[in-house]
């Protein structure tokens, strides 16, 4: 994982300090540097390039203008944010949780810390805590940025400028371990300052595989407490040697409101993807295409071979379906296409008498407001991954009622049942074969069961929407915000009448 913006920690001297939630200064070098750098930029013709963009970003989140900031500023006015009419009635509370997670990045703990947010501010409006959010974790994204929603945005800059007392203040940790304090790479540190100037310090992560690290472990039990959002993780966290005190299941919120497929219509895909492999039937014009599709990073752990394995052995050109695969590198070049093609010359697939059937890849950004109208487009969802923390583009699918396919091991058994999704069975379990996880198991989806349950999806479709539409159903049952924002709130709550 990659970040940057590493921060001096917070004056350890003052544990009554009053701080905004700012990026803490940087050295005079840095500042000039970058001056210098965006000035030559400028100079250059490229300020509405993606890096200016991102310099913006970076220092819009800060309650009190650097001088690199009233440059940037200077150059391209930021409107002033709109902040909502409604008086917060919790601004007057003294006790605060800062929540530090990579809000700006675009990636899963990302679009999960924001769920968890929006959910507290939009159904918790009396507990007896504050909020105040920072960057931290993941490197910064500004096209995730330019994505949100409006009234994101406005929270996002509102909800950065709230002041807390360090010893009146909650901190959650919204990252994998490697990013707590101290940081195993640059970043803004988690929690600013020492464990014990806090009045609690929680962490907030999950892990894909079998077990938890031995030096995570540790980080874990740094924490006065560790949310996990599964009862998988509750064991595998305990199993590997978390303090079983620490460990809380705070299950993830989806927008079952955002994720509603009645509001949107479907985006049009053929515009979107790119033909990588096979071609479209002739005689679709009479025919709508059966549309499967993914979405995922691109790594071994998401199966993205176990998917193209099962699709391009059970169908072919004439049966009339199409693969999308929206995808982003991930530690890769971004040159999908021959991936895949090297991957299917590669393996023993024999190409069917009638050609391959399409597989598009997507690798576009989506901006956030898009995505539900990228799932109305599909007729089903599969992800086979080897290993899920949550699995969010599965619970956005299932909240959009699309019919599910994905790996039952690992995050998505806290969702995913026979009744609201197609459970896809696992062979046997697989050592982890390089990375930070080697030498941890995961699992090993079934290539033969997944091809089973595609066909019948696309032959059954009344039964997939029954699916679909008791997949929603679940979700606004179990996960909607209304629900996880009780769940969070009284856990925060009880800590602070605890240490009270």
């Amino acid at each position: 994982m990659e970040s940057h913006g590493s921060q001096q920690p917070i004056n350890q001297s003052q544990p009554n300090h009053t701080y905004p939630l700012t990026v803490a200064k940087k050295t005079l070098v840095f500042y000039l540097s970058s001056v210098v750098v965006l000035l030559l930029a400028i100079i250059l013709g490229f300020s509405k390039t993606s890096f200016y963009k991102t310099q913006q970003l970076k220092y819009s989140f800060s309650s009190h203008p650097t001088y690199l900031q009233t440059l940037v500023g200077f150059l391209q006015p930021t409107p002033e944010p709109q902040i909502t009419n409604a008086i917060n009635p919790i601004s007057l509370s003294s006790s605060c949780v800062l929540w530090m997670a990579p809000f700006l990045s675009g990636g899963g703990y990302s679009s999960e810390s924001w769920s968890y947010i929006l959910a507290l501010h939009e159904h918790k409006k009396n507990p007896i805590f504050k909020v105040a959010i920072e960057h931290h974790g993941d490197e910064e994204s500004i096209e995730f940025w330019e994505g949100l929603p409006k009234y994101t945005k406005n929270l996002a800059l509102e909800l950065h400028q709230t002041e807390c007392r360090m010893n009146e203040t909650i901190v959650i940790c919204h990252s994998e371990p490697g990013a707590w304090y101290p940081p195993l790479f640059e970043t803004f540190p988690c929690p600013p300052g020492a464990y014990q100037n806090f009045k609690s310090v929680i962490g907030r992560t999950m892990f894909e595989t079998d077990r938890v690290n031995a030096d995570h472990v540790k980080r874990c039990n740094q924490m006065d407490y560790v949310w996990v959002p599964t009862e998988f993780h509750v064991s595998t966290f305990i199993d590997s040697g978390v303090e079983p005190s620490k460990v809380v299941k705070i299950i993830q919120p989806i927008d079952v409101k955002f994720f509603d497929p009645l509001k949107y219509k479907p985006l049009d895909l053929s515009s979107l993807g790119t033909l990588v492999l096979g071609s479209t039937t002739q005689n679709l014009k009479l025919k709508k295409e059966f549309i499967f599709l993914s979405i995922f990073k691109w790594e071994y752990r998401k199966g993205w071979d176990v998917l193209l394995k099962s699709y391009l052995k059970e169908f072919s050109r004439v049966d009339g379906v199409a693969l999308y695969l929206l995808t982003n590198p991930y530690h890769s070049d971004r040159d999908f296409g021959n991936k895949i093609v090297e991957f299917v010359e590669d393996t023993d697939i024999e190409k069917p008498v009638a050609g391959w059937a399409p597989v598009y890849v997507i690798d576009t950004h989506i901006a956030q407001i898009d995505l539900p109208r990228l799932y109305k487009a599909a007729d089903a969802f599969v992800l086979p991954s080897r290993g899920e923390g949550w699995g969010r583009p599965l619970v956005e699918a299932m909240a959009m009622s699309l019919p599910v396919i994905a790996t039952n091991w690992s995050g998505p058994t806290e969702y995913l049942s026979e009744e609201n999704s197609y459970p896809l069975s696992v062979d046997r379990m697989s050592q982890v074969m390089e990375g930070p996880f080697k030498g941890h198991l995961w699992a090993e989806p079934s290539v033969d069961r997944l091809q089973v349950l595609m066909r019948h999806v696309m032959n059954n479709v009344e039964d997939a929407k029954d699916k679909g539409r008791q997949a929603r159903m679940d979700m606004i049952r179990r996960f909607s915000p209304e629900i996880v924002a009780e769940i969070v709130t009284d856990h925060i709550e009880n800590i602070i009448k605890k240490m009270s």
